[in-house]
Protein backbone atom coordinates (compact mmCIF):
# COMPACT_ATOMS: atom_id res chain seq x y z
CA UNK A 1 0.00 0.00 0.00
CA UNK A 2 0.86 3.67 -0.64
CA UNK A 3 1.20 5.96 2.28
CA UNK A 4 0.59 9.69 2.18
CA UNK A 5 1.30 10.16 6.58
CA UNK A 6 0.34 13.62 7.52
CA UNK A 7 0.28 15.91 10.61
CA UNK A 8 -2.54 18.11 9.92
CA UNK A 9 -4.14 16.35 6.32
CA UNK A 10 -3.79 18.18 2.50
CA UNK A 11 -3.33 21.81 3.55
CA UNK A 12 -1.45 22.61 0.41
CA UNK A 13 -1.10 22.32 -3.42
CA UNK A 14 2.03 20.53 -2.74
CA UNK A 15 0.69 17.91 -0.70
CA UNK A 16 -2.54 17.38 -2.68
CA UNK A 17 -0.05 16.74 -6.23
CA UNK A 18 1.16 14.06 -4.06
CA UNK A 19 -2.21 12.40 -3.43
CA UNK A 20 -3.22 13.09 -6.93
CA UNK A 21 0.25 11.32 -7.81
CA UNK A 22 -0.20 8.30 -5.53
CA UNK A 23 -4.09 8.06 -6.64
CA UNK A 24 -2.52 7.83 -10.54
CA UNK A 25 -6.38 10.00 -11.52
CA UNK A 26 -7.97 13.09 -9.98
CA UNK A 27 -9.53 12.91 -6.53
CA UNK A 28 -12.63 13.81 -7.72
CA UNK A 29 -12.55 10.29 -9.57
CA UNK A 30 -11.07 8.69 -6.92
CA UNK A 31 -13.35 6.70 -3.79
CA UNK A 32 -12.03 6.82 -0.10
CA UNK A 33 -13.24 5.25 2.95
CA UNK A 34 -12.59 7.37 6.54
CA UNK A 35 -11.50 5.28 9.62
CA UNK A 36 -11.99 7.82 12.63
CA UNK A 37 -11.26 4.44 15.10
CA UNK A 38 -8.34 6.42 16.53
CA UNK A 39 -9.98 9.13 18.10
CA UNK A 40 -11.74 6.99 21.01
CA UNK A 41 -8.79 6.17 22.32
CA UNK A 42 -7.48 9.86 22.95
CA UNK A 43 -9.21 11.41 25.92
CA UNK A 44 -9.33 14.97 24.16
CA UNK A 45 -11.91 13.46 21.32
CA UNK A 46 -15.49 14.02 21.47
CA UNK A 47 -18.06 12.75 18.87
CA UNK A 48 -18.12 16.06 17.41
CA UNK A 49 -14.50 16.08 16.35
CA UNK A 50 -15.22 12.64 14.89
CA UNK A 51 -18.13 13.94 12.98
CA UNK A 52 -15.74 17.33 12.00
CA UNK A 53 -13.41 14.98 10.48
CA UNK A 54 -16.11 12.41 8.49
CA UNK A 55 -18.21 15.10 7.24
CA UNK A 56 -14.86 16.96 5.77
CA UNK A 57 -15.39 20.16 8.12
CA UNK A 58 -12.87 19.63 10.26
CA UNK A 59 -9.73 21.82 10.57
CA UNK A 60 -7.54 18.81 8.91
CA UNK A 61 -8.57 18.90 5.46
CA UNK A 62 -8.96 14.96 3.88
CA UNK A 63 -13.26 13.97 3.84
CA UNK A 64 -13.70 17.10 2.57
CA UNK A 65 -11.62 16.74 -0.67
CA UNK A 66 -14.01 16.39 -2.86
CA UNK A 67 -13.73 12.73 -3.57
CA UNK A 68 -16.07 10.90 -6.32
CA UNK A 69 -17.50 8.92 -3.03
CA UNK A 70 -16.65 8.57 0.80
CA UNK A 71 -17.63 6.05 3.23
CA UNK A 72 -17.46 5.47 6.51
CA UNK A 73 -15.17 2.15 7.92
CA UNK A 74 -15.29 1.70 11.81
CA UNK A 75 -12.45 -0.81 12.73
CA UNK A 76 -14.21 -1.54 16.24
CA UNK A 77 -17.18 -3.23 14.34
CA UNK A 78 -15.18 -5.19 11.94
CA UNK A 79 -14.80 -8.51 13.65
CA UNK A 80 -18.72 -8.65 14.28
CA UNK A 81 -19.65 -8.53 10.59
CA UNK A 82 -18.42 -11.12 7.36
CA UNK A 83 -14.69 -11.05 6.44
CA UNK A 84 -15.86 -11.15 3.08
CA UNK A 85 -18.04 -7.75 3.34
CA UNK A 86 -15.13 -5.51 4.32
CA UNK A 87 -12.27 -7.02 2.57
CA UNK A 88 -14.05 -6.40 -0.61
CA UNK A 89 -15.27 -2.80 0.62
CA UNK A 90 -10.96 -1.89 1.84
CA UNK A 91 -10.05 -3.62 -1.88
CA UNK A 92 -11.97 -1.29 -4.03
CA UNK A 93 -11.12 2.06 -2.28
CA UNK A 94 -8.62 3.50 -3.58
CA UNK A 95 -7.61 5.74 -0.23
CA UNK A 96 -8.13 5.06 3.72
CA UNK A 97 -8.45 8.31 5.12
CA UNK A 98 -7.12 7.70 8.76
CA UNK A 99 -7.62 10.01 11.65
CA UNK A 100 -5.90 11.21 14.73
CA UNK A 101 -6.50 10.15 17.74
CA UNK A 102 -4.27 7.75 20.01
CA UNK A 103 -2.09 5.84 17.23
CA UNK A 104 -1.75 2.66 19.99
CA UNK A 105 -5.59 2.23 19.95
CA UNK A 106 -6.21 2.29 16.21
CA UNK A 107 -3.20 -0.34 16.12
CA UNK A 108 -4.75 -2.96 18.52
CA UNK A 109 -8.12 -2.39 16.49
CA UNK A 110 -5.84 -2.67 12.89
CA UNK A 111 -4.59 -6.24 14.15
CA UNK A 112 -7.82 -7.68 16.01
CA UNK A 113 -10.31 -6.67 12.63
CA UNK A 114 -7.40 -7.80 10.33
CA UNK A 115 -6.82 -4.70 8.14
CA UNK A 116 -2.99 -4.50 9.64
CA UNK A 117 -2.48 -8.04 7.70
CA UNK A 118 -4.25 -6.73 4.55
CA UNK A 119 -1.66 -3.72 4.40
CA UNK A 120 0.55 -5.02 2.21
CA UNK A 121 -1.92 -6.34 -0.70
CA UNK A 122 -3.72 -3.43 -0.82
CA UNK A 123 -3.92 -1.12 -3.79
CA UNK A 124 -5.34 2.29 -2.42
CA UNK A 125 -3.32 5.02 -0.51
CA UNK A 126 -3.08 4.98 2.94
CA UNK A 127 -3.60 9.05 4.14
CA UNK A 128 -2.95 9.81 7.44
CA UNK A 129 -3.38 12.72 9.93
CA UNK A 130 -1.15 12.13 13.22
CA UNK A 131 -2.01 9.47 14.84
CA UNK A 132 -3.29 7.47 11.31
CA UNK A 133 -0.06 8.39 9.84
CA UNK A 134 1.58 7.60 13.53
CA UNK A 135 0.14 3.70 13.28
CA UNK A 136 2.21 2.81 10.66
CA UNK A 137 6.01 3.68 12.88
CA UNK A 138 7.52 1.21 14.77
CA UNK A 139 7.03 3.54 18.35
CA UNK A 140 5.34 6.62 18.67
CA UNK A 141 7.21 7.47 22.16
CA UNK A 142 5.70 7.61 25.16
CA UNK A 143 4.76 11.29 25.23
CA UNK A 144 2.13 10.48 22.93
CA UNK A 145 0.42 7.41 24.20
CA UNK A 146 -3.25 8.37 25.89
CA UNK A 147 -4.69 4.30 26.07
CA UNK A 148 -3.69 1.68 28.19
CA UNK A 149 -2.28 -0.58 25.13
CA UNK A 150 -2.25 -4.55 25.82
CA UNK A 151 1.44 -4.67 25.07
CA UNK A 152 2.08 -1.88 27.71
CA UNK A 153 4.47 -0.16 25.67
CA UNK A 154 4.52 2.64 22.54
CA UNK A 155 4.94 0.00 19.70
CA UNK A 156 3.03 0.48 16.49
CA UNK A 157 2.76 -1.48 13.51
CA UNK A 158 6.27 -0.66 11.75
CA UNK A 159 5.27 -0.21 8.23
CA UNK A 160 7.95 2.07 7.91
CA UNK A 161 11.27 1.99 9.90
CA UNK A 162 10.81 5.66 10.85
CA UNK A 163 8.87 7.60 14.05
CA UNK A 164 6.64 10.33 13.47
CA UNK A 165 6.42 13.46 15.61
CA UNK A 166 3.16 15.71 14.43
CA UNK A 167 1.95 19.28 15.11
CA UNK A 168 5.52 20.76 15.13
CA UNK A 169 4.76 24.46 16.33
CA UNK A 170 1.32 24.47 16.61
CA UNK A 171 -0.17 27.40 17.80
CA UNK A 172 -2.78 25.32 19.55
CA UNK A 173 0.28 23.04 21.09
CA UNK A 174 3.00 25.21 22.59
CA UNK A 175 4.76 22.09 24.01
CA UNK A 176 5.06 20.99 20.52
CA UNK A 177 8.71 22.87 19.72
CA UNK A 178 11.86 21.40 18.08
CA UNK A 179 13.58 21.33 21.03
CA UNK A 180 11.38 18.95 22.80
CA UNK A 181 10.70 16.83 19.22
CA UNK A 182 14.67 16.64 19.64
CA UNK A 183 14.00 15.47 23.48
CA UNK A 184 11.50 12.82 22.14
CA UNK A 185 13.52 11.39 19.32
CA UNK A 186 16.91 10.61 21.78
CA UNK A 187 14.65 8.07 23.19
CA UNK A 188 13.83 6.28 20.12
CA UNK A 189 16.20 3.33 18.44
CA UNK A 190 14.99 4.20 14.85
CA UNK A 191 15.15 7.60 13.08
CA UNK A 192 12.50 10.22 13.48
CA UNK A 193 10.80 13.14 11.81
CA UNK A 194 9.36 16.39 13.02
CA UNK A 195 6.78 17.50 11.29
CA UNK A 196 4.39 20.46 11.23
CA UNK A 197 0.82 20.75 9.52
CA UNK A 198 2.48 21.82 5.60
CA UNK A 199 4.39 18.60 5.72
CA UNK A 200 3.71 15.14 4.33
CA UNK A 201 5.84 12.16 3.98
CA UNK A 202 5.60 9.91 1.02
CA UNK A 203 6.47 6.68 1.09
CA UNK A 204 6.00 3.87 -2.18
CA UNK A 205 8.12 0.81 -2.28
CA UNK A 206 9.90 1.36 1.25
CA UNK A 207 11.08 4.91 -1.05
CA UNK A 208 10.78 8.00 1.15
CA UNK A 209 10.03 11.73 0.09
CA UNK A 210 9.40 14.42 1.95
CA UNK A 211 6.82 16.79 0.43
CA UNK A 212 6.39 20.01 2.18
CA UNK A 213 5.85 23.78 2.22
CA UNK A 214 6.58 24.20 5.99
CA UNK A 215 9.20 22.84 8.31
CA UNK A 216 10.23 19.89 8.97
CA UNK A 217 13.66 18.13 10.74
CA UNK A 218 14.91 14.22 10.53
CA UNK A 219 16.88 13.06 13.36
CA UNK A 220 19.13 10.31 13.55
Amino acid sequence: MKLLLTSGGVRNASIRAALTDLLGKPIAESSALCIPTANYGHPMVTPETTWRFISGTSSAPLAGLGWKSLGVLELTALPTIDRDRWVQWVREADALLVDGGDATYLCHWMRESGLADLLPSLPGVWVGISAGSMVMTPRIGPEFVEWDPPSGDDSTLGVVPFSIFPHLDHPEMPENTLAEAQRWAAGLPNPAYAIDEQTAIKVVDGVVEVVSEGTWKLFG
